[in-house]
């Protein structure tokens, strides 16, 4: 897979792939013949207008929903349509828009939370994560619902990396936050990288994620329009001729 030569580093090769996916709620597939890679310590980015089917995929890489046809394949291991569970065991974690922590428990809690499928090592993790997100820390003791909107984001990433996951899923994790916290949550995604994790991201702002991205797929009607590196694509003319009034 080309790079763009931007921040990330070189790797090996996908450690996620899913091919022909498809997917829906029951009546048509929202989601038709999807095939991505994402690539460890690099952002792999979705992009593409509401309703493509972007958050459609996420869940069903996650076993959230289970693929009418197609495969999701993880270091080269056949795990289509695992129960989430199983998928967080094997490394998998998925951190969706919306209820994406537990309002009532502290931050500290929301970690130990995060962290319950750990045999091992639990306050070495936490500690980790404090180090790559120092307002949790200074925050520890707060309730999640008193957090900010920012913070909520940050802790919800850190318990997705609770487990030690290969793979990151996020879903819209800058959606409805400052410029000042958008900045923060791409620099915390960058650190996360620089760690081996491959960080699949889902976003409206995708001027932003573009320019971010390693390499990034744009989704129309549920099927890939187009992939390429994400600066490449801010240049493509059918990303500029169909979508740049509507990126932000």
């Amino acid at each position: 897979m080309p790079t763009s030569g931007r921040w990330w580093p070189v790797s090996s090769g996908p450690v996620l792939v899913t091919r022909g996916l498809t997917a829906g709620y029951g009546g048509p597939p929202i989601i038709q013949d999807i095939s991505i890679e994402a690539t460890p310590g690099r952002v792999t980015a979705i992009v593409g207008p509401n309703g493509a089917g972007k958050s459609t995929l996420l869940r069903t890489i996650t076993g959230v929903i289970r693929p009418q046809q197609g495969q999701v394949l993880l270091d080269g291991e056949d795990v289509t349509g695992l129960a989430p569970e199983q998928l967080i065991r094997k490394g998998i974690a998925y951190v969706p828009q919306v209820q994406n922590v537990f309002p009532t428990l502290t931050v500290h809690e929301n970690l130990e939370m995060g962290g319950y499928t750990r045999t091992s090592g639990l306050r070495e993790r936490i500690d980790q994560l404090y180090a790559t997100f120092p307002d949790l820390r200074a925050a520890m003791k707060r309730p999640a619902r008193t957090l900010s909107g920012g913070q909520r984001n940050m802790l919800a990433m850190a318990r997705g990396l609770m487990v030690d996951p290969s793979v990151l899923l996020l879903d819209e994790p800058s959606t409805g936050l400052s410029p000042r916290f958008i900045a923060a949550v791409w620099e915390r995604i960058r650190l996360v990288c620089s760690t081996g994790v491959a960080v699949v991201v889902v976003e409206q702002n995708t001027r932003q994620t573009l320019a971010q991205a390693a390499w990034a797929y744009v989704m129309v009607l549920g099927k890939n329009r187009l992939d390429g590196p994400g600066p490449d694509l801010l240049r493509d003319e059918e990303v500029v001729n169909l979508y740049v009034g509507r990126l932000t």
